[in-house]
Protein backbone atom coordinates (compact mmCIF):
# COMPACT_ATOMS: atom_id res chain seq x y z
CA UNK A 1 0.00 0.00 0.00
CA UNK A 2 1.58 3.12 -0.83
CA UNK A 3 2.72 4.80 2.55
CA UNK A 4 0.71 8.02 2.19
CA UNK A 5 -2.81 5.94 1.46
CA UNK A 6 -4.98 4.57 4.15
CA UNK A 7 -6.92 1.69 3.34
CA UNK A 8 -9.90 3.44 3.03
CA UNK A 9 -8.31 6.20 0.34
CA UNK A 10 -6.74 3.30 -1.38
CA UNK A 11 -9.92 1.49 -1.84
CA UNK A 12 -11.89 4.59 -3.18
CA UNK A 13 -8.76 4.52 -5.90
CA UNK A 14 -9.01 0.97 -6.68
CA UNK A 15 -12.75 1.31 -7.14
CA UNK A 16 -12.63 4.51 -9.27
CA UNK A 17 -10.16 2.76 -11.73
CA UNK A 18 -11.63 -0.75 -11.96
CA UNK A 19 -15.95 -0.15 -12.23
CA UNK A 20 -15.60 2.28 -15.73
CA UNK A 21 -17.11 0.12 -18.00
CA UNK A 22 -16.65 -2.93 -20.02
CA UNK A 23 -13.31 -0.23 -22.31
CA UNK A 24 -12.37 1.76 -19.80
CA UNK A 25 -11.64 0.02 -16.55
CA UNK A 26 -8.32 -0.55 -15.69
CA UNK A 27 -6.09 -3.13 -14.04
CA UNK A 28 -4.88 -3.23 -10.71
CA UNK A 29 -1.23 -4.88 -9.25
CA UNK A 30 -1.34 -7.60 -7.14
CA UNK A 31 0.11 -5.37 -4.08
CA UNK A 32 -2.81 -3.13 -4.78
CA UNK A 33 -4.87 -6.10 -5.07
CA UNK A 34 -4.05 -7.52 -1.53
CA UNK A 35 -3.45 -4.45 0.01
CA UNK A 36 -7.19 -4.15 -1.09
CA UNK A 37 -8.78 -7.63 -0.06
CA UNK A 38 -6.22 -7.31 3.43
CA UNK A 39 -8.51 -4.40 4.22
CA UNK A 40 -11.70 -5.82 3.59
CA UNK A 41 -11.17 -8.56 5.42
CA UNK A 42 -9.50 -6.65 8.46
CA UNK A 43 -13.06 -5.15 8.26
CA UNK A 44 -11.77 -2.06 7.77
CA UNK A 45 -13.71 -1.47 4.51
CA UNK A 46 -17.74 -0.81 4.71
CA UNK A 47 -19.84 -3.63 2.85
CA UNK A 48 -20.84 -1.61 -0.13
CA UNK A 49 -17.64 -0.50 -1.12
CA UNK A 50 -16.60 -3.92 -0.48
CA UNK A 51 -19.00 -5.40 -2.48
CA UNK A 52 -18.61 -3.01 -5.82
CA UNK A 53 -14.97 -4.24 -5.16
CA UNK A 54 -15.09 -7.72 -5.54
CA UNK A 55 -18.23 -7.39 -8.31
CA UNK A 56 -16.10 -4.56 -10.61
CA UNK A 57 -12.99 -7.39 -10.46
CA UNK A 58 -15.73 -9.91 -11.78
CA UNK A 59 -17.19 -8.10 -14.28
CA UNK A 60 -14.18 -6.63 -16.07
CA UNK A 61 -12.61 -10.37 -15.22
CA UNK A 62 -10.14 -10.74 -12.97
CA UNK A 63 -6.14 -10.99 -14.18
CA UNK A 64 -3.89 -13.46 -12.74
CA UNK A 65 -2.16 -10.90 -10.57
CA UNK A 66 -5.27 -9.55 -9.19
CA UNK A 67 -6.46 -13.41 -8.11
CA UNK A 68 -2.98 -13.71 -6.90
CA UNK A 69 -3.14 -10.27 -4.58
CA UNK A 70 -6.45 -11.85 -3.24
CA UNK A 71 -4.85 -14.82 -2.23
CA UNK A 72 -1.82 -13.15 -1.41
CA UNK A 73 -4.75 -11.68 1.46
CA UNK A 74 -6.12 -14.27 2.23
CA UNK A 75 -2.50 -16.55 3.40
CA UNK A 76 -1.37 -13.29 5.15
CA UNK A 77 -3.98 -13.20 7.57
CA UNK A 78 -5.16 -16.68 7.99
CA UNK A 79 -3.34 -19.10 10.83
CA UNK A 80 -1.69 -21.70 9.81
CA UNK A 81 0.39 -24.87 11.32
CA UNK A 82 2.82 -27.09 10.08
CA UNK A 83 2.62 -30.96 11.06
CA UNK A 84 5.12 -32.71 11.62
CA UNK A 85 5.06 -35.24 8.83
CA UNK A 86 7.31 -35.21 5.53
CA UNK A 87 4.46 -34.85 3.00
CA UNK A 88 0.81 -33.68 3.48
CA UNK A 89 -2.40 -33.18 1.03
CA UNK A 90 -4.60 -30.23 1.39
CA UNK A 91 -7.86 -31.28 -0.04
CA UNK A 92 -10.16 -28.19 -1.24
CA UNK A 93 -13.62 -29.32 -2.94
CA UNK A 94 -15.58 -26.38 -3.92
CA UNK A 95 -16.44 -24.35 -0.45
CA UNK A 96 -19.87 -23.73 -1.83
CA UNK A 97 -20.56 -27.51 -1.92
CA UNK A 98 -22.62 -30.18 -4.27
CA UNK A 99 -26.07 -29.82 -4.28
CA UNK A 100 -27.05 -32.52 -7.30
CA UNK A 101 -25.57 -35.71 -5.70
CA UNK A 102 -24.23 -36.95 -2.64
CA UNK A 103 -20.83 -35.69 -1.69
CA UNK A 104 -18.36 -38.54 -0.81
CA UNK A 105 -15.08 -36.70 -1.64
CA UNK A 106 -15.15 -35.80 2.39
CA UNK A 107 -14.36 -39.70 3.63
CA UNK A 108 -11.24 -39.29 0.96
CA UNK A 109 -8.49 -38.26 3.88
CA UNK A 110 -9.20 -41.03 6.12
CA UNK A 111 -8.77 -43.76 3.15
CA UNK A 112 -5.29 -41.64 2.06
CA UNK A 113 -4.24 -41.98 6.12
CA UNK A 114 -4.89 -45.41 5.97
CA UNK A 115 -2.79 -45.94 2.45
CA UNK A 116 0.41 -43.80 4.74
CA UNK A 117 -0.73 -40.53 3.14
CA UNK A 118 -1.84 -37.77 5.46
CA UNK A 119 -4.09 -35.34 4.70
CA UNK A 120 -6.51 -32.14 5.88
CA UNK A 121 -9.22 -30.82 4.55
CA UNK A 122 -10.83 -27.49 4.92
CA UNK A 123 -14.09 -25.85 4.16
CA UNK A 124 -16.96 -23.81 6.22
CA UNK A 125 -20.83 -24.31 6.31
CA UNK A 126 -22.33 -22.72 3.88
CA UNK A 127 -21.87 -20.14 1.49
CA UNK A 128 -23.15 -18.85 -2.14
CA UNK A 129 -23.00 -19.28 -5.34
CA UNK A 130 -24.46 -22.91 -4.55
CA UNK A 131 -24.91 -23.08 -0.57
CA UNK A 132 -24.59 -26.91 -1.39
CA UNK A 133 -23.48 -29.84 0.74
CA UNK A 134 -20.08 -29.08 1.99
CA UNK A 135 -17.48 -31.36 3.83
CA UNK A 136 -18.35 -29.65 7.45
CA UNK A 137 -21.79 -31.12 7.13
CA UNK A 138 -20.95 -34.71 6.21
CA UNK A 139 -18.47 -35.15 8.46
CA UNK A 140 -20.30 -33.60 11.38
CA UNK A 141 -23.22 -35.69 9.96
CA UNK A 142 -20.61 -38.45 10.79
CA UNK A 143 -19.75 -37.82 14.04
CA UNK A 144 -16.27 -35.66 13.76
CA UNK A 145 -15.76 -32.70 15.44
CA UNK A 146 -15.83 -30.34 12.76
CA UNK A 147 -15.05 -27.01 15.11
CA UNK A 148 -11.10 -28.09 16.38
CA UNK A 149 -8.10 -25.87 16.82
CA UNK A 150 -5.30 -25.80 14.51
CA UNK A 151 -3.39 -27.48 17.51
CA UNK A 152 -6.13 -30.51 17.53
CA UNK A 153 -5.94 -31.10 14.01
CA UNK A 154 -2.54 -30.89 13.59
CA UNK A 155 -1.87 -33.48 15.83
CA UNK A 156 -5.10 -35.65 14.71
CA UNK A 157 -2.86 -35.27 11.03
CA UNK A 158 0.82 -36.02 13.28
CA UNK A 159 -0.93 -39.79 14.87
CA UNK A 160 0.31 -42.50 13.11
CA UNK A 161 -2.97 -44.52 13.51
CA UNK A 162 -5.36 -41.22 12.54
CA UNK A 163 -3.64 -39.09 10.47
CA UNK A 164 -5.99 -37.00 8.88
CA UNK A 165 -8.61 -34.25 9.45
CA UNK A 166 -10.73 -31.02 9.13
CA UNK A 167 -10.50 -27.83 9.80
CA UNK A 168 -13.23 -24.55 8.94
CA UNK A 169 -12.53 -21.40 7.65
CA UNK A 170 -13.87 -19.96 10.76
CA UNK A 171 -11.03 -21.19 12.58
CA UNK A 172 -8.04 -20.75 10.56
CA UNK A 173 -9.64 -16.95 8.84
CA UNK A 174 -12.18 -16.18 10.26
CA UNK A 175 -12.19 -12.61 8.77
CA UNK A 176 -12.97 -14.32 5.54
CA UNK A 177 -15.72 -16.57 6.97
CA UNK A 178 -17.27 -12.86 8.28
CA UNK A 179 -17.96 -12.26 4.74
CA UNK A 180 -19.94 -15.19 4.24
CA UNK A 181 -22.96 -12.81 4.74
CA UNK A 182 -22.10 -10.28 2.10
CA UNK A 183 -21.15 -12.95 -0.22
CA UNK A 184 -24.54 -14.22 -0.42
CA UNK A 185 -25.83 -10.77 -1.02
CA UNK A 186 -23.42 -10.32 -3.98
CA UNK A 187 -25.02 -13.39 -5.47
CA UNK A 188 -22.54 -14.45 -8.13
CA UNK A 189 -19.03 -15.95 -8.23
CA UNK A 190 -16.33 -13.77 -6.85
CA UNK A 191 -12.54 -13.63 -6.52
CA UNK A 192 -12.86 -14.72 -3.11
CA UNK A 193 -14.79 -18.36 -4.75
CA UNK A 194 -11.85 -19.05 -7.02
CA UNK A 195 -9.21 -18.83 -4.43
CA UNK A 196 -9.82 -19.55 -0.56
CA UNK A 197 -9.20 -23.35 -1.76
CA UNK A 198 -5.79 -22.25 -1.56
CA UNK A 199 -5.78 -21.34 1.88
CA UNK A 200 -2.89 -23.38 3.64
CA UNK A 201 -3.94 -24.08 7.48
CA UNK A 202 -1.72 -26.73 8.04
CA UNK A 203 1.48 -27.97 5.79
CA UNK A 204 3.60 -30.69 5.58
CA UNK A 205 7.32 -30.34 6.25
CA UNK A 206 9.10 -31.38 2.73
CA UNK A 207 6.12 -31.61 0.73
CA UNK A 208 2.12 -29.73 0.76
CA UNK A 209 0.14 -30.68 -2.40
CA UNK A 210 -3.17 -28.89 -3.49
CA UNK A 211 -5.68 -31.09 -4.45
CA UNK A 212 -9.14 -29.58 -5.84
CA UNK A 213 -11.49 -29.76 -8.55
CA UNK A 214 -12.47 -27.51 -11.56
CA UNK A 215 -15.00 -27.69 -14.29
CA UNK A 216 -14.18 -24.99 -16.99
CA UNK A 217 -11.41 -25.78 -19.23
CA UNK A 218 -9.30 -22.08 -18.31
CA UNK A 219 -9.12 -22.87 -14.76
CA UNK A 220 -6.14 -25.44 -14.46
CA UNK A 221 -3.41 -22.61 -15.72
CA UNK A 222 -4.90 -20.59 -13.68
CA UNK A 223 -5.01 -22.35 -10.05
CA UNK A 224 -1.77 -23.81 -10.82
CA UNK A 225 -0.37 -20.68 -11.37
CA UNK A 226 -1.85 -20.04 -7.93
CA UNK A 227 -0.75 -23.02 -6.28
CA UNK A 228 3.09 -22.58 -7.48
CA UNK A 229 2.25 -18.83 -6.07
CA UNK A 230 1.38 -20.23 -2.49
CA UNK A 231 3.99 -22.52 -2.50
CA UNK A 232 2.60 -25.78 -3.27
CA UNK A 233 5.23 -28.09 -4.20
CA UNK A 234 2.87 -30.70 -5.76
CA UNK A 235 -0.42 -29.91 -7.50
CA UNK A 236 -3.77 -31.90 -8.42
CA UNK A 237 -6.35 -31.02 -10.61
CA UNK A 238 -9.19 -32.67 -11.11
CA UNK A 239 -12.17 -32.18 -13.55
CA UNK A 240 -14.31 -33.65 -11.27
CA UNK A 241 -18.39 -33.69 -11.16
CA UNK A 242 -19.86 -30.77 -9.88
CA UNK A 243 -16.01 -28.58 -9.83
CA UNK A 244 -15.14 -31.49 -6.82
CA UNK A 245 -12.42 -33.64 -6.67
CA UNK A 246 -14.15 -36.66 -7.74
CA UNK A 247 -14.12 -37.10 -11.49
CA UNK A 248 -17.29 -38.82 -13.57
CA UNK A 249 -17.80 -42.37 -12.47
CA UNK A 250 -18.80 -43.19 -16.39
CA UNK A 251 -17.21 -41.45 -18.87
CA UNK A 252 -13.43 -40.64 -19.81
CA UNK A 253 -12.16 -37.51 -17.71
CA UNK A 254 -9.17 -35.26 -17.73
CA UNK A 255 -6.72 -33.87 -15.07
CA UNK A 256 -4.04 -31.80 -14.60
CA UNK A 257 -0.65 -31.58 -11.90
CA UNK A 258 2.41 -30.70 -11.31
CA UNK A 259 5.62 -31.61 -9.02
CA UNK A 260 7.84 -29.84 -7.17
CA UNK A 261 6.63 -26.28 -8.70
CA UNK A 262 6.99 -27.04 -12.38
CA UNK A 263 4.77 -26.73 -14.80
CA UNK A 264 1.48 -28.30 -15.19
CA UNK A 265 0.54 -31.35 -17.66
CA UNK A 266 -2.70 -32.61 -18.66
CA UNK A 267 -2.95 -36.46 -18.50
CA UNK A 268 -6.35 -38.23 -19.46
CA UNK A 269 -8.10 -40.80 -17.16
CA UNK A 270 -10.58 -43.02 -17.46
CA UNK A 271 -12.83 -45.17 -14.92
CA UNK A 272 -13.06 -48.58 -17.13
CA UNK A 273 -9.05 -48.80 -16.75
CA UNK A 274 -9.47 -49.10 -12.43
CA UNK A 275 -12.45 -51.81 -13.49
CA UNK A 276 -15.46 -49.16 -12.32
CA UNK A 277 -17.91 -49.01 -14.68
CA UNK A 278 -21.04 -47.18 -12.92
CA UNK A 279 -24.38 -46.17 -14.56
CA UNK A 280 -24.07 -43.20 -12.62
CA UNK A 281 -22.24 -40.37 -12.96
CA UNK A 282 -21.71 -39.85 -8.85
CA UNK A 283 -23.54 -41.01 -6.19
CA UNK A 284 -27.27 -40.27 -6.43
CA UNK A 285 -29.22 -38.57 -4.24
CA UNK A 286 -31.78 -40.16 -2.35
CA UNK A 287 -35.36 -40.81 -3.17
CA UNK A 288 -36.97 -39.11 -0.74
CA UNK A 289 -38.73 -36.06 -1.37
CA UNK A 290 -38.10 -34.48 1.10
CA UNK A 291 -34.29 -34.41 -0.15
CA UNK A 292 -34.22 -34.51 -4.00
CA UNK A 293 -35.86 -31.96 -5.84
CA UNK A 294 -36.30 -34.25 -8.88
CA UNK A 295 -36.49 -31.81 -12.21
CA UNK A 296 -34.87 -28.39 -10.56
CA UNK A 297 -32.43 -27.66 -12.78
CA UNK A 298 -30.51 -25.39 -10.73
CA UNK A 299 -30.45 -27.25 -7.00
CA UNK A 300 -31.69 -30.80 -6.15
CA UNK A 301 -31.37 -30.78 -2.78
CA UNK A 302 -33.96 -29.95 -0.47
CA UNK A 303 -32.65 -30.79 2.80
CA UNK A 304 -29.08 -30.02 3.29
CA UNK A 305 -29.05 -31.72 6.75
CA UNK A 306 -30.78 -34.76 5.55
CA UNK A 307 -29.19 -35.11 2.51
CA UNK A 308 -25.57 -34.77 4.51
CA UNK A 309 -27.12 -37.23 6.72
CA UNK A 310 -27.67 -39.76 3.65
CA UNK A 311 -23.95 -38.99 2.37
CA UNK A 312 -22.26 -39.85 6.02
CA UNK A 313 -24.51 -43.05 6.40
CA UNK A 314 -23.45 -44.15 2.10
CA UNK A 315 -19.36 -43.04 2.38
CA UNK A 316 -19.16 -45.18 6.17
CA UNK A 317 -20.68 -47.96 4.16
CA UNK A 318 -18.28 -47.49 1.61
CA UNK A 319 -15.69 -47.22 4.00
CA UNK A 320 -16.40 -51.01 5.33
CA UNK A 321 -16.24 -51.99 2.12
CA UNK A 322 -20.02 -52.08 0.40
CA UNK A 323 -19.27 -51.75 -3.06
CA UNK A 324 -21.59 -49.46 -5.15
CA UNK A 325 -21.03 -45.80 -6.50
CA UNK A 326 -19.99 -43.88 -3.09
CA UNK A 327 -17.07 -47.01 -3.11
CA UNK A 328 -16.28 -46.57 -6.90
CA UNK A 329 -15.86 -42.80 -6.07
CA UNK A 330 -13.14 -43.00 -2.85
CA UNK A 331 -11.54 -45.80 -5.33
CA UNK A 332 -10.92 -43.96 -8.53
CA UNK A 333 -10.40 -40.13 -6.36
CA UNK A 334 -7.55 -41.62 -3.91
CA UNK A 335 -5.91 -43.82 -6.36
CA UNK A 336 -5.01 -40.80 -8.52
CA UNK A 337 -4.16 -38.57 -5.26
CA UNK A 338 -1.92 -41.87 -4.18
CA UNK A 339 -0.50 -42.19 -8.26
CA UNK A 340 0.25 -38.18 -8.19
CA UNK A 341 2.11 -38.29 -5.28
CA UNK A 342 4.76 -41.24 -6.36
CA UNK A 343 3.44 -43.86 -4.07
CA UNK A 344 2.41 -45.92 -6.68
CA UNK A 345 3.97 -46.75 -9.93
CA UNK A 346 0.30 -46.53 -11.54
CA UNK A 347 -2.99 -45.87 -11.03
CA UNK A 348 -4.27 -49.13 -11.66
CA UNK A 349 -1.62 -50.15 -8.85
CA UNK A 350 -2.63 -47.02 -6.60
CA UNK A 351 -6.50 -48.72 -6.74
CA UNK A 352 -5.21 -52.15 -5.23
CA UNK A 353 -4.19 -50.36 -2.53
CA UNK A 354 -7.22 -48.76 -1.71
CA UNK A 355 -9.16 -51.67 -2.71
CA UNK A 356 -7.16 -52.86 0.07
CA UNK A 357 -8.16 -50.50 3.04
CA UNK A 358 -11.58 -50.46 1.99
CA UNK A 359 -12.08 -53.99 2.09
CA UNK A 360 -10.50 -54.76 5.26
CA UNK A 361 -11.97 -51.77 7.16
CA UNK A 362 -8.97 -50.15 7.82
CA UNK A 363 -9.78 -46.68 6.25
CA UNK A 364 -13.24 -47.11 8.30
CA UNK A 365 -11.45 -47.19 11.69
CA UNK A 366 -9.81 -44.22 10.81
CA UNK A 367 -13.45 -42.37 11.34
CA UNK A 368 -12.94 -41.14 15.30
Amino acid sequence: MTDSMTPQELMHSIIQRIATGPELSKDITLEEASDGVSAILRGEIDDVQAAIFFIALRMKRETDDENKGALDAILKVSENRQANVDELISLADPYGGINRNLPIAPLIPPVLAACGLPCVSHGLDSVGPKFGITHRHVLQAAGIDVDMSLETAVSRVEESELGWAYVDQRTFCPGLHNLTGLRQQIIKRQVLTTVEVLAKPITGQKKTHLVTGYVHKPYPAKYASLARFAGFEGCLLVRGTEGGVIPSLRQQGMIYRYQDLGEEEAIDISPDTLGIEQSFRAVPLPEDTAINKDGDEIARIGDVSGAAMSAAETGLRALQGEKGPAYDSLLYSCALILWHVGRSLSIAAAADQVRQVLDSGAAFHRMR
